[in-house]
């Protein structure tokens, strides 16, 4: 059997080595493999990995980020005894001591991200700006002064005192100790791990401990490694582009080597043959197969067209295709069909469908089509049910998410709670916590003066609730007759403010406002008063007397009366109420009703009780529809505004309601308002705020013995923690085994009598039928012992030694402040046992008690807790409350509250849930707590979704996890052949890597293609783990690699990264715009830089809530105030900075910005939101949104910024200055002679043209110009020869640079992203001081004084552009906007080409020409075929709202367009493409323009001469160059 096994092999193999000989006769291949690399470093130096681990630590929490510091002291001096390899092991060991085994994958994947980076160099970027002395390599800064040893820092210290106190930022650590605010904050600059650092940390870390100090750790490294680092979380996509005109530049490349190798990534099959196995099993023929296998992908011409039928089923092939293989092969198998689909997708048009397959997926679409709204070839991923959106997500935000479940997983799997019910108690429903909650106004003590609902005074008006969705103008209130608007205010009669707010319910009441008033008089409520002598009582009996014998209007139109006799500044007295009675109702008899013994009195005491039930503050307040207006809203001036404008949000309320179907025609509005789940029976902001904290139940500690108060002291958090719950005891109502969703600690010394009254109103609360059980901690407000202690100590014997029932009759009564006084009079405590309480084993018990686990309690309410001595404070569920201050109390009523609050937010679900598990008593309470502090604690995230097939045979790829270990739940829906696959395929496997996942796949296929699916190859940049290389040392990186790539199409490379990132390209040979693999003979490699992290934000006027347009802000550091500026524009008031990780100060720019406007608010800060000095901290690669609010000055209301009359003088100073020019006078005749030109171009060839179009209007113009290009898209070699050009033609320039908003209708395409910058953002890319911009496209040639151009007059258009020529007849077939929708869109007016235009940026500003086109091209982009000329058919659409002056013909010549006889008067010639003959470029150019040669050849002479070392002097001129790189504006 062996020998005929052996056979086999060797007839194989031989069958191999004849067809490669076979293949090296047809055909001799080039053993050099080509190929595309590109890699994207970080701007700044690599950061070590032991800081960036200290940072993921220090996420958990302060406590371990200091344990873990401490831990790791002095780890460097291992660094250089050990390989990079195993310091590496060293540090991620180190970190395990803190991190549970899923923690440690995930933090591999953090490092290997480098996500942690930022967040260190923001920190070093921090310390620059102090800035660091000379020489130190860690140094201490006490109130700004800095020392570099700790005999300078007891110096400074000492001296601290008179100096302010440095800022403190939120991501700032630490040292967990006293927090006073007289102490001296020291801050500590040095690298964790180093001697230096040890040193400093021992001094500090004491002294803090001490209470000495407050101790800030801030990273710093003296010398960091000039070595930048490799990143990775991005895609690189290889776009094949369209050959139909020819624009690739002829220009030799110089080679550039690579060590390149295609085995890592070996895409197995090639038509039929699975290479990787062929590799394994003949690793001698490895050189030879690898030959094979190109010729194989070379010789299949996969890259020829296919037909319309054979696109049609392709998505089903690939799935066909995908679910045919082995299920751990599915996702790679996806991936490489993603990911190289231009060449595998022939092969896919030879796969047979499944019909069962296509059924199934049919049926699975149409569910999640009317489930969840995801519609063939959408794409969708859920990670434990969470939609994590791939548009907005990255692997940085879905690591943190991760990261996030990992905790709430964790928590889950160690109480217990494993396999299918972690996802069923994932998935319980939790009420938001609510910003604004309401009292339910259903109450007979308010006195209601009208009903909308039932009043004749309403009764014209119509009462449907679909009026609501009837259309109205802005801002009209309707009427409708229905009670949507409840006003009730709390008054004291005779407090002045009343008077006010009487008078204005009174306006609203009489222009029959749709809005329900109601009153709560709020009076002495003593039994006995009289009337004559208190003006509260006798104003409620009259009002009752009135309503009685009258009606209710009648008894408010009086009231009114009355409060007019009450002059300003008085107050509402007996005897006005008193004279009022008399002179209206002159029969009555005024003893009756006011006097003591009323008939008018039964509903004067209703009103105090139900004041004092609702726990509002003082007195007036008011609700509206139930919600507490704050206090400055009941200012009567501000009142009107504020009700007008909730009745006005409120109606967007119920119309939703409405439209929703949840509001209908039988229901009754104010009991449905009342259903809301905001509603409470009371309001307390100390239960009811929504900034809440938990404890952490999820530990077991080891030992649970709290009677070791030493031990406690030591353990950690958690730990402590969890042996207070494993030793808690409860009261309880009765002896069944019942569930209560509420457990609540009661913290307190019960030998005071405010802890006394704490304790007894919770237990007050748990006796009247509650679902809650109450325990109690001991927090002593003086020295511990057995006398301070006794009251704790008899209700913990109690519980110890009797049955819940009796020990909460006992605490009862032994809480009684009549039996605290026997105590003290030396009654013993066993007399006040109750009857069949068991008095020896109590008394044994009792005496017998030790003191320790009282001082662990102790410990528990300082360290755990932060209260001080005899601080009270109340735990729910977990969630603390407190500490209270000395007059705050909490009532049963606010038990009650409490117990609504937490079994409404998730409690009574999670009780439920426990229910279900079988579980009882006192296990099952316990476990609710837990489970509620836990999912309670976790960040809000939106509803998770069970996504549920019906059928999963045929059409989902199914993972199944590890077992008996915790899972992540993943399911993902995509169609193979989309974007999404490309990106969807590697992420999955990287995060099977990291964590155990149970994956379901969902291939979402789309039917009938008309076109390819994809146009490119892609790679997506992401590894598990860091990588090193065989001999220990790190890795260089991670990179994308594209190898075996068909040589044939043209391809151009595009780096698609997370939203915030700005990246260049900073190192290539290449033509990255124009790659054709046939030209090269090796690898193509491409260096990008993360050049900027974008800072975006939006910015409102307070006053007018309309974006400030025009307003700029500044961003920088204290060292240097002006680094970057932006513009806002309209469109949502949006701005962006380039930043990078550090602290930064925004501010309003000097000059008209901050003259006219001031900053009032911010939200997304790190500074407090009335601080004037914005400070931001970027310390990660998330994005980051900022939103800001100004108001004008009061003095410049009138002053718009944007306005002509107001322009600053000397806008253009700081800018011409930099080009050399002397006097003031010559600046100012500089500035009028400046010409600005604007252009775009990709790609070496355009980067040819540029140089050309520059040269040609420097030649013709004596004027200085100003060359402005967008740097996006320029290559590295242009931006390194265009200082030399600038010097030796004596220009100067500026490389502009914007990132398309994320809320702006993304493009895909690079031509089309290109084109959008020439028009969408005008108003944004230049500085305000630049009046007039001329954009000249690349490929002309200019062969006039542009500054003619830049005089014309617009005649008040924002824009000049020249109209297509129609003098070339033969041409006429192609006029597009001769005919259809142009010709009757345009009208009589002309359709104009954007090669060259002429625009008036004031203008084009002040009437928000750039607004508007956003507008529109928002409107008009969704429709892919739409704007297909995007840069010119936009304006040519726009022609109705943004005017066009139209050009003099002679301003742009193109010989596509334009006759031969109209080239002569040409002033601009633009080499336009030629539909009919598809003319090369460059042929074209050099036969249409005679000149063009001689330019191209003295350009290229001139970059000879750049290379060669030279170019320094040429043409005899040495005008300095501005290379104005956007962070050094002008003043504007």
């Amino acid at each position: 059997m062996a020998a005929a096994s052996q056979t086999g092999d060797l007839t194989m193999r031989t069958v191999i080595q004849l067809l490669l000989l076979l293949l090296l006769a047809l055909h001799h291949v080039n053993a050099a493999s080509k190929g595309v690399e590109a890699s994207l470093k970080a701007k700044w130096p690599m950061t070590p990995l032991l800081l960036e681990t200290s940072e993921f630590i220090g996420e958990d929490g302060e406590e371990k980020f200091w344990q873990f510091v401490e831990t790791v002291k002095e780890l460097t001096v291992y660094k250089n005894g050990e390989s990079v390899r195993s310091y590496y092991n060293l540090i991620v060991k180190k970190a395990g001591q803190f991190l549970t085994d899923l923690q440690v994958s995930l933090l591999r994947l953090a490092l290997s991200l480098r996500a942690y980076s930022p967040a260190v160099h923001a920190f070093q970027q921090i310390a620059s700006d102090e800035p660091p002395p000379e020489a130190c390599s860690a140094f201490v800064s006490v109130h700004g002064q800095l020392a570099c040893s700790t005999k300078d820092l007891k110096k400074n210290l000492k001296a601290a005192a008179g100096r302010p106190k440095p800022y403190l930022y939120k991501n700032d650590h630490k040292f967990p100790g006293v927090n006073s605010t007289d102490l001296p904050v020291a801050i500590l600059y040095a690298e964790i791990g180093t001697k230096k650092f040890n040193t400093f940390h021992k001094f500090l870390a004491e002294r803090a401990g001490d209470g000495k100090l407050i101790y800030v750790l801030r990273h710093f490294i003296a010398e960091p490694k000039p070595r930048k680092m490799l990143l990775s979380g991005y895609g690189v996509e290889l776009a094949i582009k369209s050959t139909e005109y020819k624009a690739v530049d002829d220009t030799q490349v110089r080679e550039a080597k690579s060590a390149a190798d295609s085995d890592d990534d070996d895409n197995d099959e090639v038509q039929g043959f699975l290479f990787g196995k062929l590799k394994k099993s003949n690793p001698d023929l490895k050189e030879q197969l690898k030959e094979f296998k190109k010729h194989l992908v070379e010789s299949s011409n996969d890259m020829a067209p296919l037909k319309v039928w054979e696109l049609q089923d392709l998505s089903f092939q690939a799935a066909a295709r995908i679910m045919s293989a082995p299920k751990f092969d599915s996702l790679k198998l996806m991936q490489d069909l993603s990911q190289n689909f231009p060449s595998k997708a022939r092969s896919l048009t030879r796969v047979a469908v499944n019909q069962e397959m296509r059924k199934e997926i049919e049926e699975n679409q149409k569910r999640l089509g009317d489930t969840m709204g995801i519609h063939p070839g959408d794409a969708a991923l859920f990670i434990n049910g969470l939609h994590i959106d791939l548009d907005v997500h990255n692997p940085f935000s879905i690591l943190d998410t991760i990261r996030g479940e990992a905790r709430v997983l964790e928590g889950l799997h160690n109480l217990g709670i494993k396999g299918d019910q972690v996802g069923k108690f994932l998935r319980l429903p939790k009420n938001a916590v609510e910003d604004s909650y309401a009292l339910d106004i259903r109450h007979s003590a308010i006195a209601w003066i009208n009903d909308i609902e039932r009043d004749s005074m309403y009764q014209t008006w119509p009462s449907g609730i679909q009026e609501l969705l009837r259309a109205t103008f802005p801002g009209v209130i309707r009427q409708i007759r229905r009670n949507f608007f409840s006003l009730v205010l709390f008054l004291d009669p005779t407090q002045e403010d009343s008077t006010e707010l009487v008078k204005l319910a009174e306006l609203f009441y009489k222009h029959k406002i749709p809005l329900r008033i109601g009153f709560v008089f709020v009076v002495n409520t003593d039994d006995k008063v009289d009337g004559f002598s208190d003006a509260g009582v006798a104003f409620c009996r009259l009002w009752n007397y009135i309503e009685e014998e009258y009606d209710i209007s009648q008894a408010f139109l009086s009231t009114i009366s009355m409060y007019n006799k009450v002059d300003v500044g008085e107050t509402l007295s007996a005897e006005t109420v008193s004279a009022y009675l008399k002179r209206k109702f002159p029969k009555a008899n005024a003893a009756k009703i006011l006097g003591v013994d009323s008939a008018y009195d039964e509903k004067r005491r209703a009103g105090g009780v139900f004041y004092k039930k609702t726990g509002l503050g003082s007195l007036p307040v008011g609700l509206f529809n139930g919600v507490p207006l704050k206090d400055e809203e009941m200012d009567p001036e501000e009142l009107e505004t504020v009700l007008l404008q909730r009745i006005m949000d409120t109606t967007n309320f119920f119309q939703r309601a409405v439209f929703m179907g949840q509001l209908s025609e039988g229901v009754d509005v104010v009991d449905f308002l009342m259903e809301q789940p905001n509603v409470v029976p009371r309001i307390n902001p100390l239960i009811l705020n929504p900034d809440r904290k938990y404890l952490d139940f999820t530990a077991s500690p080891v030992s649970d013995d709290w009677g070791d108060a030493p031990m406690y002291s030591y353990m950690d958090t958690k730990d402590k923690v969890g042996v207070v719950q494993k030793r808690m005891k409860y009261f309880a109502k009765s002896e069944e085994e019942l569930v209560e969703g509420v457990t609540v600690w009661v913290i307190a010394d019960v030998g005071t009598a405010s802890g006394r009254r704490l304790l007894l109103s919770a237990l007050k609360h748990m006796t009247s039928g509650s679902s809650t059980r109450v325990g109690v901690i001991n927090n002593p407000s003086g020295k511990l012992t057995d006398e301070s202690s006794l009251l704790y100590r008899a209700l913990w014997t109690s519980l110890l030694t009797h049955r819940s029932k009796e020990t909460l009759s006992f605490a009862q009564k032994l809480l009684k402040e009549e039996n605290i006084l026997l105590l003290h009079q030396g009654t013993k405590i066993k007399e006040l046992l109750l009857p069949g309480m068991d008095e020896d084993s109590f008394s044994k018990r009792l005496n017998t008690m030790e003191l320790d686990f009282l001082r662990s309690q102790q410990h528990f309410c300082q360290a755990v807790l932060k209260l001080s001595a005899g601080q009270r404070a109340v735990v729910s569920n977990g969630r603390i409350l407190g500490p209270f201050e000395e007059e705050e109390e909490l009532s049963a009523d606010d038990f009650h509250l409490l117990e609504k609050i937490t079994l409404s937010t998730s409690a009574e679900k999670i009780k439920g849930k426990v229910k279900q598990m079988g579980l009882k008593g006192e296990i099952a309470s316990e476990l609710v707590m837990r489970v509620d502090a836990l999912l309670a604690a976790a960040p809000k995230t939106e509803a998770r979704k069970e996504v549920k097939f019906p059928r999963d045979k045929h059409s989902v790829v199914h993972l199944p996890p590890r077992e008996d270990e915790l899972f992540y739940d993943v399911v993902a829906i995509v169609d193979p052949l989309t974007r999404e696959a490309q990106k969807l395929s590697p992420l999955l496997s990287v995060l099977g890597q990291v964590v155990n996942m149970k994956l379901q796949v969902f291939l979402n296929c789309r039917a009938k293609l008309s076109e390819m699916p994809l146009k490119s190859f892609y790679r997506y940049v992401l590894q598990p783990d860091v990588t090193f290389l065989g001999n220990d040392s790190l890795s260089a990186g991670p990179m994308a690699r594209f190898t075996d790539m068909p040589e044939s199409p043209l391809l151009t490379l595009n780096m698609i990264t997370p939203e915030s990132w700005m990246v260049e390209a900073v190192r290539s040979p290449y033509d990255l715009d124009n790659i054709h693999l046939q030209e090269v003979s090796g690898v193509v490699s491409a260096e990008y830089e993360l050049e900027h992290l974008l800072l975006e934000g939006h910015c409102f006027d307070l006053s007018t809530g309309q974006p400030p347009r025009g307003l700029q802000f500044t961003l920088g550091m204290s060292q240097d105030p002006l680094m970057q500026d932006t513009i806002v524009m309209a469109n949502l008031g949006y701005f962006q900075l380039k930043a990078n990780p550090g602290a930064w100060t925004l501010r309003l720019r000097k000059g008209r910005s901050e003259d006219i406007y001031q900053i009032l608010a911010h939200d997304g800060t790190d500074s407090p939101a009335d601080a004037g000095d914005v400070i931001v901290v970027l310390s990660s690669f998330h994005s980051k949104i900022i939103k800001v609010r100004v108001q004008k000055h009061p003095d410049k209301l009138h002053e718009d910024l944007l306005s002509e009359a107001t322009e600053s003088k000397g806008l253009w100073d700081s800018l011409t200055s930099i080009a050399g020019v002397g006097s003031e006078d010559g600046e100012k005749k500089k500035k009028e002679d400046v010409l600005n030109i604007f252009s775009v171009a990709s790609g070496h060839l355009y980067e040819r043209f540029l140089r050309i179009m520059m040269l040609s209007v420097l030649q013709h113009t004596q004027t200085p110009v100003k060359f402005w290009f967008l740097k996006n898209y320029l290559s590295p070699s242009f931006k390194e020869t265009i200082p030399h050009m600038a010097k030796a033609y004596g220009f100067q320039y500026e490389l502009v640079q914007y990132k398309w908003p994320r809320w702006l209708h993304q493009q895909t395409e690079k031509q089309r992203i290109i084109w959008g910058y020439k028009i969408l953002f005008l108003d944004v890319l230049f500085p305000l001081a630049v009046n007039k911009i001329i954009f000249v496209d690349a490929d002309q040639i200019v062969r006039t004084d542009l500054k003619e151009l830049r005089d014309l007059d617009l005649e008040g258009a924002p824009y000049g552009y020249t109209p297509f020529c129609d003098s070339r007849k033969e041409m006429e077939g192609y006029r597009f906007w001769k005919t259809g929708y142009w010709a009757s869109h345009l009208g009589h007016r002309k359709y104009h080409i954007s090669a060259l235009y002429v625009v008036d940026l004031k203008k084009f500003r002040k009437i928000a020409a750039g607004d508007r086109l956003r507008g529109q091209y928002q409107a008009l982009s969704q429709d892919p075929n739409s704007l297909s000329n995007l840069d010119q058919d936009l304006p040519n659409n726009m022609i109705h709202q943004v005017a066009i002056k139209s050009l003099p013909q002679e301003w742009l010549w193109c010989e596509t367009w334009c006759d031969d006889v109209s080239k002569k008067a040409a002033k601009t010639i633009d080499l336009c493409n030629n539909p009919k003959t598809k003319e090369p470029k460059l042929a074209a150019a050099a036969r249409i323009v005679p000149e063009w040669t001689k330019y191209d050849t003295e350009i290229k002479h001139f970059l000879q001469r750049v290379d060669g070392g030279k170019g320094q002097q040429l043409h005899g001129q040495t005008v300095p160059a501005t290379e104005n790189r956007g962070s050094q504006r002008d003043e504007l």
